[in-house]
């Protein structure tokens, strides 16, 4: 049984996430206490209680203390049943921070998958959808092929949104054990440690129909674009409206590197990062927000972002490797920790460099 202190460094919900995902994955049954111990409303929240319950009807898991407010969670999984799955948060809970437990296990799916999940697409404290599908999954099209729509975008407090993936795994785990995958995985080690040229800039700003008239992600695009120009490579920064449940509005922006006339899909160098409107904040101060964290993970010379670093640890375990990131937070030393717990890894840091090593035996 491996026991794992909730409060640990950042202490947030990620930790309960990874170590949900990673259980599911290698059998091994976990307890945490002390859950979210620090926030101002600790314990598990119902994005927290929705992954618990979607990944223990794939395994069969028995599971203690899932239930609103919990601090502690325990979970016993079995053999995974894949099947399509279709997840209502109930809320504007984070249908990317849902996926952070979900996605690691449905990667490795014996057959094509189906995810629909419905809930918050931007909302705090979690990375927009847009970051999630134009950043973030890149680097998973090693383990899988995908097919990624958003229905409709859901804003904080009545949520809604919908995204639907569809995924095709390269490596099945109902033919071979978790662990025969790993060392296939291993022969192909992530590498991830130059920028090389920037070649393009892209990001979406979008908003709720009824801020139509104010011109909302209009404004926040002309003033990101505006302080982006110090750039050779010109953003290109679509505008998005929608129908929504609740009014929001937010801004994505990415940022693209090649050595080469074309990306190098492999192992991408893209950079994001993004910024949500809220009642009395103008619009120009939210494209503007968004563009001055993008510049700062450019000019780092990084090539992946403090807001990805902690995304890419369960896979960097995976499949082994290393990786030069902006900045080195909590989040991230906090899931290398949870991480180690389940499988046979060790993270090292040296500067901005994370590598994962393999503990023989």
């Amino acid at each position: 049984m491996i026991e794992i202190d909730g409060s640990y460094l950042e202490g947030g919900g990620q930790i309960v996430r990874t170590a949900l995902a990673l259980s599911t994955l290698t059998g091994r049954p976990f307890k945490v206490k002390d859950i979210r111990k620090g926030r101002p409303k600790s314990g598990l929240k119902n994005q927290h209680l929705t992954a618990i319950k979607t990944l223990a009807g794939m395994c069969n898991a028995e599971v203690k203390g899932a239930e609103p407010g919990s601090g502690f969670l325990e979970y016993y999984p079995e053999k995974i049943d894949f099947r399509n799955l279709n997840i209502d948060i109930g809320t504007a809970g984070s249908i990317t921070l849902l996926l952070q437990a979900v996605l690691p296990v449905c990667l490795f799916a014996d057959r094509k998958m189906k995810i629909q999940v419905k809930g918050g697409t931007d909302t705090e404290h979690s990375m927009p959808v847009d970051y999630f599908i134009n950043v973030l999954v890149p680097h998973l099209r090693r383990y899988a092929d995908f097919e990624i729509t958003l229905e409709k975008r859901g804003y904080y407090p009545k949520g809604g949104g919908r995204l639907t993936i569809r995924l095709a795994p390269k490596h099945e785990l109902g033919k071979k054990g978790f662990s025969e995958i790993l060392s296939q995985l291993r022969g192909n080690p992530i590498k991830i440690t130059e920028q090389s040229r920037l070649v393009a800039v892209f990001g979406v700003s979008h908003a709720s129909k009824d801020l139509m008239k104010a011109n909302v992600a209009e404004r926040q695009a002309k003033s990101a674009k505006f302080l982006l120009g110090k750039y050779d490579a010109s953003a290109k920064i679509s505008v998005q409206y929608s129908d929504t449940l609740s009014a929001g509005s937010g801004i994505t922006l990415w940022a693209m590197f090649s050595d080469r006339d074309e990306m190098d899909f492999s192992d991408p160098v893209i950079l994001g990062a993004d910024s949500l409107g809220e009642r009395g904040k103008k619009a120009e101060n939210v494209g503007m927000e968004a563009a001055e964290r993008l510049a700062r993970q450019i000019d780092s010379n990084a090539p992946v972002d403090k807001y990805l670093a902690d995304q890419l640890l369960p896979y960097l375990a995976f499949s082994g490797g290393e990786i030069k990131v902006s900045e080195i937070t909590e989040h991230a030393k906090t899931n290398m920790h949870v991480i180690e717990k389940f499988l046979d890894v060790k993270f090292k840091t040296k500067q901005n460099i994370i590598s994962c090593l393999y503990q023989q035996g």
